[in-house]
């Protein structure tokens, strides 16, 4: 298998884990009498699998109770939901610092985690170059 047609295969795997994802998180139903009391839901994704440390976990939570938010279920790792009654956003008021309460992603985002990727990639083929380089000398 060539590396072109290994990535593509990667690739395709990595988009068919997706729609998966996505579509556990359509079919999860609401509670209805959650919706008929004005509640808001949000999910929350990380691209590392960021919620499988229990410390971290914590300390994400602790910062949506920031803004209202309460866990609802942990999909996995990689992605919870989150609800709060939208009366909320009403009384919360601006935030001074940093924290969003509408984010939709923590930890380290898809260009930095694409940009390490990358780099590791050249890391290995040079290496792999180099040794290749000193079998040969």
């Amino acid at each position: 298998m060539s590396a072109g047609s290994g990535a593509a295969a990667a690739a395709a795997i990595a988009i068919a884990a997706e729609m998966m994802r996505r579509e556990e998180e359509e079919m999860t139903p609401y509670n209805p009498g959650e919706l008929a009391e004005g509640w808001e839901f949000k999910i929350l994704r990380a691209n590392t699998a960021r919620f499988r440390n229990p410390a971290k976990f914590r300390a994400v939570l602790d910062e949506e109770r920031r803004g209202g938010w309460v866990l609802v279920e942990k999909f996995d790792d990689y992605r919870i939901r989150l609800k709060r009654p939208a009366s909320t956003k009403l009384i919360q008021g601006d935030f001074g610092d940093s924290y969003d309460p509408y984010r939709t992603t923590v930890g380290m985002t898809h260009g930095a985690l694409t940009a390490v990727l990358i780099g590791v990639s050249f890391l290995g083929v040079g290496s792999l170059m180099l040794f290749v380089f000193l079998l040969r000398s």
